[in-house]
């Protein structure tokens, strides 16, 4: 099964090897990893995604909560939270020469040219990462110089639990 682990952390060097060690000593594979600042200052996000059993998940997710330095840990399935990806793919600029087929594609698959160079065209889509692997597949034919995928970024349906963490951690150290 598919699970996304979030993890909350201060910002510190080490982290993110320390993170990815508990899943190499376990043998587990990354599927997508991104890293960026949280909402709140001074605390970093890990969006982590696995495919393994729960049993599993909820082991490997309380490891990583005991690491030095890691503020929260939490793990969830995918119908628990809303997630996307953004893929890019670099196409040939001829590709749009004689024709509006390339043009209706893109519309199709609500993706959106974001520069033209006369070497190439640079267009973005954003969605699921069956989505982008599909307009992947579709413009290929017409000449994909370059494809890169972004990994999940992720929210989970429920109001941000760090948030609520931190103020209980507030609310103890007041009594």
């Amino acid at each position: 099964m598919e699970f996304t682990i979030t993890v909350f952390s201060e910002n510190k060097t080490g982290i993110l090897s320390r993170i990815v060690g508990v899943f190499t000593r376990r043998h587990i594979n990354i599927e997508s990893l991104s890293v960026s600042q949280s909402s709140l200052e001074g605390i970093h996000r890990y969006t982590i995604v696995i495919a393994i059993e729960e049993e599993l998940v909820r082991k490997v997710t309380q490891q990583i909560d005991k690491q030095v330095d890691v503020l929260k840990a939490y793990y969830d399935r995918n119908d628990e939270i809303v997630y996307q990806e953004i893929a890019l793919y670099k196409v040939s600029p001829n590709s749009f020469f004689g024709g509006n087929e390339l043009e209706k594609l893109i519309r199709t698959h609500n993706a959106r040219i974001i520069t033209i160079e006369k070497e190439y065209i640079v267009i973005e889509k954003t969605g699921y990462q069956s989505e982008t692997e599909a307009l992947l597949e579709i413009l290929k034919p017409f000449g994909v110089f370059e494809f890169v995928r972004s990994g999940r970024v992720a929210i989970v349906k429920q109001m941000e639990r760090l948030n609520t963490y931190l103020k209980t951690i507030q609310v103890e150290q007041l009594n």
